[in-house]
């Protein structure tokens, strides 16, 4: 689009609408060739050899190549994103994607890391087996052949004394790590391998007052652990946890369910925390937990909606954490993760809209990936006889 004075006049206007006091404008369109456009090209900028941005995210190349692959395989299909990315096959004068995630194990840790010659991670890890997930590549006899390190890898991290997970060697613990470890045993076939009761016990036991949890016992309650923790008892179908009574107001669920609406702005974006500005990833991270908790009516999804289309980039493609602010990829899959999970994208009254793949709230990866995995969960309704999303029903289901 053209940068002269009447575009500019329509950004400052739309600045404005993000405050209900200036007023309302409708949100803009989904720009969805220019989102394929920046996600297509966003690799020959970061490996350009002058790029800053590349230095500063060689170390988490696997997570930033997942939400490329993932947030593009929401708007393409497979064959779409193997020629656009060169997933399965060489693109150029480059291996195909596949080879070199497995260039990425570490054969030391038997975990996979952030790139080429990086030390095994859990967080890695699971970047790794979703993206090989994505290109139908599990049974490839070269990842056949190392997939027994990485059970072994994963599962060695689990502490005996708590149930809890590290991301690695050194020791680190987080309930990012315990979700990442569950998914990528599911995925792998292998939750056996592991006390999926007692790493449910310890997430139960980051659960603070307020409803939320954080990434450790007695951590400040945090959106982004929120969606680890529930998609974790939601893999370890445990989440009757979140049956218990609450001192506040009915079930664990709900004191959560209602935490997690009060994260909403008047923006109608959401925050992490109480008192913090709305960022779009957050639409994820909350969205999430509410699908797997039979919740998301309990916040504002037409004003979450607006918020997101209004992070666009309407020139060069891509989506902010706020409107206005310059687009990366993090804020890209998670605000069409988001658009997704709000059903935005899949109007049934909208033919134009009938190729957009879903998202699954567990494994965040593609409904249609998830199903042919056979991948298993648990999900909540907030009473008997409410409806049940089509991408979830597939998912054992427990009334809250």
């Amino acid at each position: 689009m053209a940068t002269n004075e009447i575009d500019r006049e329509a950004k400052v206007v739309l600045v404005a609408a993000d405050n209900p006091a200036a007023g309302s404008s409708p949100p803009p369109p989904f720009f969805e060739g220019l989102h394929v456009h920046y996600i297509a090209t966003l690799a020959d900028k970061l490996d350009a050899p002058t790029s800053y941005e590349g230095a500063h995210t060689e170390h988490l190349r696997m997570s930033g190549v997942y939400w490329s692959l993932t947030a593009l395989s929401l708007l393409k299909t497979p064959e779409e994103v193997d020629a656009l990315m060169g997933l399965t096959s060489p693109k150029g004068d480059r291996s195909s994607i596949v080879d070199w995630v497995l260039q990425c194990h570490d054969k030391r840790s038997g975990g996979f890391g952030g790139n080429t010659g990086h030390d095994g991670h859990m967080l890695y890890t699971l970047s790794a087996l979703q993206i090989l997930a994505l290109a139908d590549r599990l049974d490839d006899d070269r990842f056949v052949a190392i997939k027994p390190s990485v059970i072994d890898f994963v599962a060695a991290r689990q502490q005996s004394m708590d149930g809890s997970f590290s991301g690695d060697e050194w020791g680190e613990i987080d309930t990012r790590f315990t979700y990442c470890a569950l998914s990528s045993l599911s995925i792998l076939g292998a939750l056996d391998r592991v006390d999926v009761v007692k790493a449910s016990e310890f997430i139960v036991a980051c659960r603070n007052f307020d409803g939320g949890f954080g990434c450790t016992i007695g951590a400040e309650s945090h959106a982004g652990q929120v969606f680890t923790c529930i998609g974790a008892l939601s893999i370890a179908k445990c989440l009757h946890l979140m049956n218990e009574d609450s001192s506040v107001c009915g079930s664990e669920a709900d004191l959560l369910g209602w935490w997690l609406a009060e994260r909403q702005c008047d923006s109608g974006g959401l925050n992490g925390r109480p008192e913090k500005q709305s960022d779009v990833c957050y639409s994820w991270w909350i969205l999430s937990a509410l699908s797997i908790l039979g919740r998301v009516s309990w916040i504002n999804k037409d004003m979450l909606a607006s918020f997101i289309l209004k992070c666009q980039d309407d020139e060069d493609g891509g989506i902010a954490d706020r409107p206005q602010n310059m687009a990366d990829i993090f804020h890209c899959f998670f605000g069409i993760s988001g658009l997704s999970l709000l059903g935005h994208l899949h109007p049934e009254d909208n033919p134009a809209c009938s190729h957009f793949r879903k998202i699954d709230p567990v494994y965040a990866l593609p409904t249609d990936v998830v199903q042919r995995l056979g991948l298993q969960g648990q999900i909540m309704v907030a009473k008997e006889g409410d409806a049940i999303e089509e991408r979830l029903k597939h998912y054992d289901v427990l009334t809250s």
